[in-house]
C-alpha cells in the first residue's frame, strides 16, 4: 500500500477537527487530509476528498452510502464514525463494497448518562427558565408558589432503550431512590434487571406510568417519530421527556404542541430532528430545556472517542479486526476464506513498520 508521494504512508480523510492528540497520531503514520472548516463538509467536497483514501473518520453529518463508497474507490478499507450512533452509515453498503465500518461506543456511556440526568433535573426544576428570568432582570421576589417544579427523588424513571447508556442512567436513578422501568426490543438477562431493580413494560404502559421518560434508542425506520402525538397524549401531565439519542426519534412539532398546551410538564433535549436547526415552536416553549448536542462533550470523553476512532482506523488499514466493528460478518467472511491471514497479520507481513501505525505484537 504505497500511494504516490507518500513513502508508504496510507492516505486518510478526517472530516472534522478532532482533539489534537488523536490528530497527531494520525499525522505521524498517515497522509492525512483534514477538513478544518466550520460545520459539516459540503457533499461535493466530501466525495472529492475521499477519493483514493485508504480510510476515513466521519461524523454524523457525513452520509456514507454507495455514492460515497464509489467515490472513494476500491482501495478504501475502513470508515470510522466518530459517534456511538451510526444512522448516517449504510452498513450494508459498506459490506457490499468490502469496507469495514466502525463507531465509538462505550467510551461515552457514562458522560452521556450524566447529560441525560442533568437534563432531567434542569427540566424538572426549571433551572434554565430561572436563569433566563434573572438575566432578563425581571423583577421578582421569593414566594411559596414561585416557579414550582417536579421532584426527581423517589419518582418513576422510564427508559426507552436499555443498552449501555440506558443502564448507566438507571444506575443514577437508583441513587435518587427512583423506580426504574424500561422498554427495549431486546430484553437483557435477568441478572441485569435484578441489578437495577428494573421492570420491563411495553411502550404504552411505560409512558403511562413514568414521571420521567428518557430516550436511548438507535434511530431506525421503526424508531423514527417513536414519540409522536399519540404517545405524548398518554404521558402524565407532570411528566418530563428527555432525549439524548437521536432527534428524529421525537416528532418535534407534536412535542412543541404538547409542551405549549401543558399536556406534559417539560422536556430536555440534546438532539434535534433536523439538527442543527431547532423546530421554531420549541424555541418559544419556556418548559423546553435545549442544548446543542452536548451529550458526550467533556474534554476526556471527546479525547477517548477520538483515540478509539484512530485505533479503529489503524486496525482497518493494517488488516486487523477493528475494536468496535459494525459489520463483523464481513470480517468473519474474510477470515473463513483465508485461515492463515490472521497469522500473517500478527507477524507484520503488511509492510507497515513497527512503531508506525502498528507492528508485530
Amino acid at each position: 500500500m504505497e500511494p504516490p508521494g507518500s513513502a508508504g504512508r496510507p492516505p486518510v480523510l478526517v472530516t472534522r477537527r478532532l482533539p489534537q492528540e488523536a490528530l497527531d497520531r494520525v499525522q505521524a503514520s498517515c497522509e492525512m487530509t483534514l477538513y478544518e472548516g466550520d460545520g459539516a463538509m459540503r457533499r461535493d467536497r466530501l466525495l472529492a476528498e475521499v477519493a483514493g483514501k485508504a480510510g476515513a473518520i466521519t461524523l454524523v453529518a457525513d452520509r456514507v452510502d454507495d455514492e460515497f463508497l464509489d467515490a472513494a474507490g476500491a482501495q478504501l478499507k475502513i470508515v470510522v464514525n466518530y459517534a456511538v450512533g451510526f444512522d448516517n452509515i449504510d452498513v450494508d453498503a459498506c459490506t457490499r463494497h468490502g469496507v469495514l465500518a466502525s463507531n465509538t461506543p462505550e467510551v461515552l456511556t457514562e458522560t452521556t448518562a450524566d447529560t441525560a440526568f442533568a437534563l432531567m433535573m434542569a427540566a424538572a426544576r426549571r433551572i434554565a427558565e430561572g436563569d433566563r428570568l434573572l438575566r432578563a432582570q425581571t423583577p421578582w421576589i421569593w414566594g411559596p408558589l414561585m416557579m414550582l417544579g417536579q421532584d426527581i427523588h423517589h419518582k418513576t424513571l422510564g427508559i426507552i432503550g436499555f443498552g449501555r447508556i440506558g443502564q448507566a442512567l438507571a444506575r443514577r436513578g437508583l441513587g435518587f431512590g427512583m423506580r426504574v422501568l424500561y422498554h427495549d426490543v431486546h430484553r437483557p438477562p435477568a441478572e441485569v434487571e435484578r441489578e437495577f431493580g428494573a421492570q420491563y413494560r411495553d411502550l404504552d404502559d411505560l409512558l403511562r406510568e413514568s414521571d420521567f421518560v428518557s430516550l436511548h434508542t438507535n434511530l431506525t425506520e421503526q424508531t423514527r417519530h417513536l414519540i409522536n402525538a399519540e404517545h405524548l397524549a398518554i404521558m402524565k401531565p407532570t411528566a418530563v421527556l428527555v432525549n439524548t439519542s437521536r432527534g428524529p426519534v421525537i416528532d418535534e412539532a407534536a412535542l412543541a404542541a404538547a409542551l405549549r398546551e401543558n399536556r406534559i410538564f417539560a422536556a430536555g433535549l440534546d438532539v434535534f430532528e433536523h439538527e442543527p436547526i431547532v423546530h421554531p415552536d420549541l424555541l418559544t416553549c419556556e418548559n423546553a430545556v435545549i442544548v446543542p448536542h452536548l451529550g458526550s462533550a467533556t474534554v476526556q470523553t471527546r479525547l477517548d472517542m477520538a483515540n478509539l476512532a484512530v485505533d479503529n482506523l489503524f486496525a482497518g488499514i493494517e488488516g486487523r479486526r477493528p475494536p468496535t466493528l459494525l459489520n463483523p460478518g464481513l470480517w468473519d467472511q474474510r477470515e473463513s476464506q483465508d485461515p492463515f491471514r490472521a497469522i500473517g497479520l500478527r507477524c507484520g507481513t503488511l509492510g507497515i513498520a513497527p512503531g508506525g501505525i502498528g507492528g508485530c505484537a
